[in-house]
Parts: C-alpha cells; sequence; structure tokens
C-alpha cells in the first residue's frame, strides 16, 4: 500500500474524490489516499507542493500553469473538471457599487498570490481595459477572511467561486454584482515533480479511479441533493451547477492549455522565457 497527501478545496467540486476515499475505492487499487481540505485554495495548495505537505493538489489550472512556469516542481497529471468556472465578482453588501465599472481603482481581496481569485483579477481588468498595473490586492487567506475584508470595507471587490458563495450572499455577507468566466477547464490533478517516475503505475490507478466516480456521480439522479445537503447549498443552484459542470473521464490533450499560457503572457505574469517549451515543463509524461 502505498500512501500520498492530495489537497483540494472544500467545495461542491471535490466530492468525487471525497466519496471515493469514504468508500475505500483508493484502497482497492493500493493507494492510501489523505486528504487535506485547503481553504486558503491555490495558493496554499501551491505552498503545499512546494513543501512538500502535500503531494498531490485538486487545483485551480491558471494557478498551477503559472507557478510551474516559473519554477515550481510539480506538473499536471490530469484535467480534474473539463468545464470552465463561473466566479462571483463580490461587493461589501452595504456599499454604493453596484456594476463593474465602479470597481476601477478599487482595491481586491485575494485568498493568497498566485491564487485563482489573484490571477482571474487580472483577467477581469483586462476584459474591462483597467490598468492592470493600477490593482491594489489585499491578502485574506480564504473566504472567510474575504468576507470580512469586504465587510470591514478594506476591499471593494472578491472574486470567488460563484455557487460556493451563494449561501453568503443569501446572508447579506456581500453582494455579487457580476460573474466572469474561466475561458478554459478550471481544474486540473497536480503532482510533485519526484513522485511521477517512482509511483507512475499507482498514478494512473488512481485516475482510473476518479474518472470512474466522477462518472457515477454525473449520472446519479440524487447527486444534486447530495450537493446541496453536503456543502449547505440551495437545490436548484446545484442542479443549475451540475448542467454546467463537466468532469473529465478521459486523458487530456495538451494543447488545452495553449490558452491559459497565452493569457498569463499577455497578462504579463509569465516571462516570455519561462513560457518556451511550457508542453515539457508543465505536463507529466507517464
Amino acid at each position: 500500500m502505498i500512501g500520498l497527501k492530495i489537497g483540494g478545496v472544500p467545495e461542491h467540486f471535490n466530492l468525487p474524490w471525497r466519496l471515493a476515499i469514504e468508500e475505500g475505492k483508493f484502497k482497492d487499487v493500493g493507494l492510501d489516499l489523505h486528504w487535506s481540505d485547503m481553504n486558503g485554495g491555490t495558493g496554499q495548495m501551491i505552498r503545499g507542493l512546494e513543501t512538500g505537505s502535500i503531494d498531490i493538489a485538486v487545483i485551480l489550472t491558471e494557478g498551477i500553469t503559472k507557478a510551474i512556469l516559473n519554477g515550481l516542481q510539480a506538473k499536471i497529471l490530469d484535467l480534474y473538471v473539463d468545464s470552465p468556472l463561473i466566479w462571483g465578482v463580490h461587493v461589501p453588501f452595504e456599499s454604493n457599487i453596484n456594476e463593474l465599472a465602479d470597481l476601477k481603482d478599487k482595491s481586491f481581496a485575494i485568498s493568497r498570490e498566485g491564487s485563482g481569485s489573484h490571477l482571474m483579477t487580472y483577467l477581469l481588468a483586462e476584459q474591462m481595459d483597467w490598468d492592470k498595473t493600477k490593482l491594489n490586492f489585499n491578502v485574506v487567506g480564504d473566504v472567510y477572511g474575504g468576507l470580512w475584508s469586504l465587510k470591514n470595507n478594506a476591499s471593494h471587490g472578491f472574486l470567488w467561486e460563484r455557487y460556493t458563495t451563494e449561501p453568503f450572499c443569501d446572508l447579506k455577507k456581500c453582494r455579487r454584482i457580476d460573474t466572469i468566466i474561466t475561458p478554459w477547464p478550471c481544474f486540473v490533478i497536480a503532482i510533485r515533480t519526484e513522485l511521477i517516475e517512482t509511483h507512475r503505475n499507482i498514478l494512473q490507478n488512481m485516475l482510473e479511479v476518479i474518472r470512474k466516480k466522477s462518472s457515477e456521480l454525473k449520472s446519479n439522479e440524487d447527486t444534486a441533493q447530495i450537493i446541496a445537503w453536503r456543502y449547505n447549498l440551495k437545490l436548484d443552484g446545484v442542479q443549475e451547477w451540475l448542467k454546467s459542470t463537466m468532469w473529465s473521464t478521459e486523458k487530456f490533450i495538451p494543447d488545452v492549455f495553449q490558452d491559459v499560457v497565452d493569457a498569463l503572457l499577455r497578462l504579463n505574469l509569465i516571462e516570455t522565457e519561462h513560457a518556451k517549451n511550457w508542453q515539457q515543463k508543465l505536463i507529466a509524461q507517464y
């Protein structure tokens, strides 16, 4: 039995992992997989891969791509969610900010530098034709830090997954004024580089297990109710989310990352030199 540590956000996207672990599916193929909730999101997972506190991360595509091309010793094993991510743009509930234009030159809460909330704010600025050099960020740790920052007017905007924040909007802890959609598959499975060669067979088994569990969950008519109960979400919202969410069930084609690399270059978040031969740097060969 091989033991590995995996981290991911404690959100509905990762229910296939949680169920497969609870049901012993990974142990059936010789893998003792220990899950850690990463409330700090992609930035926390990048740090975990860097320090070795986790071996594998279920992580946002843009965040891990930037980190690897900037030198993180990790590789992408596979896509996890083929569909884009819908980010909510949130503002203080009691504020006069009502549309995206009102956020120009305002401060944004982010979980960590290099996180999805950080990188997607750059993409929002590009779409709004704002001067990206004037973006102001407050590092807040996680979604709760972001809500605190909005409530106390330490930040004016905060980007986080749209359905995860729905209960907070209902409780008037923040207000969602718009959404922005990630223009690429949103989640991938990444691993520390040093483990790829020594764990080649077990990693293939792991991917087969999670693809099968994801496919089962997608086709299960009770999935929406299970997610709504486990993650304290509204059933109709979960049903809407499930219609637009596609977990990956087949090995991916590396070309899907070209748009991510192009965007990171365009936003000056990676250097041109780092983007050379990006497929070799980014994608695990196994």
